[in-house]
């Protein structure tokens, strides 16, 4: 085997001096990926080779080793399986209909070799082949001009046409087998490694998404559960199925995503980029549910991910909406504009906002409702102002600004106003969590603040002090 490897070896390096292709070592603790990207930048062709890299790894092989017969004491080689540390070549190309992709061939014996592609890649390709519209959303597609004809081009990436892939540049590249081994029958044939199957659910609004999916985390922790897991999976789990089962929530700086896992496989679901829900599917041994590994058997394996995917969403709940609070409360604290008339923000921190909530609360449980004067008299006091003086005026600016932002309604055919449901429900927690939690909490954390028996105030100083220990350890500068 041993003029083989070196002979493709040669092989590679030849083609990568006659098409001007840079080989790059990679370096230990290097991220392949980042190579790539800074690769593909400076790569101004339709199809190619952007650049082959070189790895020592270690992988399985074949071996010889030298054994002896017992009885005549000679000796003679025998084949046995081991792994070893012998160097890989990473091919990173372009296809015009795939886009980015890499194959990555040993060089021993039986000289594997590994086909990694993209769906979303092939799908953005495709995209742009037909002249439709699109923004890209990272491994995804954030928006689409036909997403009906996006959806049809996902759904066609087939077997055949990854195998298809393979069989193009191996024509293309050098590798290992001659065209008299191939007309022998040594040829390569792809089983799946590694699948994933990933569901993007692009969000509206972001910002309540990213709420919304801290509040699925929080409340979905049992989620790994055997009999959680096999409603997901559609698969019987006993006490003799193998694997853990359970639910990590992992934080990568300020992201954080939930993570089941069922055998060798694993869903993840996240916030991506701060605009999409993305669950992901990942098969990491496609027996795991009866499935043979041959590429062929990629449809029954995608309906395994998609629906994990979809039942995933099925399983999970969630005891409240965010975005009706995030609404409701943008509807009070922000400006607002009814049939072109504009009224000021009843922002949640303004004394004179706190002080009318609090009196409306006074008129919730009276019939007849208020007016302007009864209003005043009530106001005037919690603001420090004389009820006499108080203008009538700016009263009048307070009771428009409060209905046109659903608070208050005029009763019909009267000068008297009355709370609306959702405006006496506002005023109550306005007013209540402001006097009774924001003011007397925020007072005792306060470093000006006389030291009290509080188990928050302690907490606030333990993290101060840490945070002190942490610059005296690290030698900073206060």
């Amino acid at each position: 085997m041993d003029p083989i490897s070196k002979a493709f070896v040669a092989a590679l390096e030849q083609y990568a001096r006659r098409e001007k292709v840079p080989i790059i070592a990679f370096r230990k603790g290097q991220r392949k990926d980042d190579i790539a990207a800074e690769q593909r930048k400076k790569f101004d062709k339709g199809e190619g080779v952007v650049f082959i890299g070189k790895a020592q790894e270690k992988t399985p092989v074949f071996r010889t080793e030298r054994r002896r017969n017992e009885k005549t004491g000679v000796s003679y080689s025998w084949l046995v399986r081991s792994t070893a540390m012998v160097n890989h070549f990473y091919i990173y190309c372009v296809d015009h209909d795939f886009g980015p992709f890499f194959l990555k061939f040993s060089t021993y014996f039986p000289y594997n070799v590994k086909l990694c592609l993209n769906g979303h890649e092939y799908a953005k390709q495709q995209l742009v082949h037909q002249g439709i519209g699109f923004e890209a959303l990272d491994n995804g597609v954030l928006r689409c001009d036909d997403p009906k004809r996006l959806q049809m081009i996902c759904d066609r990436l087939s077997a055949d046409k990854i195998d298809a892939l393979l069989r193009k540049w191996l024509r293309l590249l050098p590798h290992p087998y001659s065209v008299s081994d191939r007309k022998a029958g040594y040829r390569y044939q792809i089983s799946m490694l590694q699948a994933e199957f990933s569901l993007t659910q692009v969000l509206d609004r972001p910002v309540t998404g990213r709420v919304f999916f801290e509040e699925v985390i929080r409340e979905n922790l049992d989620i790994g559960r055997p009999s959680q897991v096999q409603l997901i999976f559609d698969r019987r789990v006993s006490r003799r199925t193998p694997g853990k089962f359970r639910t990590r929530v992992i934080s990568d700086g300020v992201v954080p995503s939930l993570h089941v896992d069922y055998k060798n496989t694993r869903i993840k679901q996240y916030h991506k980029e701060g605009r999409a829900l993305r669950t992901e599917t990942t098969i990491n041994n496609t027996r795991d549910f009866g499935i043979g590994k041959l590429l062929k058997n990629l449809p029954a394996l995608r309906q395994v991910g998609f629906r994990a995917n979809r039942r995933l969403l099925d399983v999970q709940k969630i005891s409240h909406d965010c975005s009706i609070g995030e609404d409701a409360f943008d509807r009070v604290v922000r400006p607002i504009e009814i049939e072109r008339q504009r009224a000021s923000a009843l922002r949640f921190g303004d004394p004179r906002v706190q002080a009318l909530f609090a009196v409306l609360v006074v008129f919730s449980l009276q019939l007849r409702g208020f007016n302007n004067r009864e209003l005043r008299a009530l106001l005037a006091p919690l603001l420090g102002l004389d009820p006499a003086s108080y203008p009538i005026g700016r009263m009048t600016y307070d009771l428009r600004r409060l209905r046109l932002h659903g608070i208050i309604e005029r009763i019909p055919h009267s000068h008297r106003y009355q709370l609306t449901p959702e405006g006496l429900r506002i005023a109550l927690f306005f007013s209540r969590t402001y006097a009774r939690l924001l003011r007397p909490k925020l007072a005792e954390i306060m470093p000006q603040a006389p030291p009290i028996a509080s188990s928050l105030r302690a907490a606030f100083d333990r993290l101060n002090s840490e945070i002190d220990s942490c610059c005296e350890v690290q030698k900073l500068v206060a």
